[in-house]
């Protein structure tokens, strides 16, 4: 069973973590990940680099590099 749960670390470093309960009771293993800001202050996802990339309107035109194979 794999449960994931986004949790701030407080200033204390001391975690209260709400363990959902179809969860047993036992052992576990928590893993930490570091999600870090991105250094623009934005969040990635759907739609995070619209408007940094462009295409050209000829993109689909034939290259003149190929003639000869065409």
């Amino acid at each position: 069973m794999n449960v994931t749960q986004t949790v701030e670390i407080p200033v204390n470093h001391r975690l209260t973590i709400d363990v959902p309960p179809e969860v047993p009771a036992g052992r576990i293993i928590l893993t930490y990940t570091l999600n870090e800001a991105p250094k623009n202050g934005r969040r990635g996802g759907y739609g995070s680099v619209k408007g940094d990339y462009w295409m050209a309107d000829d993109f689909n035109a034939p290259l003149d590099d190929f003639k000869d194979y065409m």
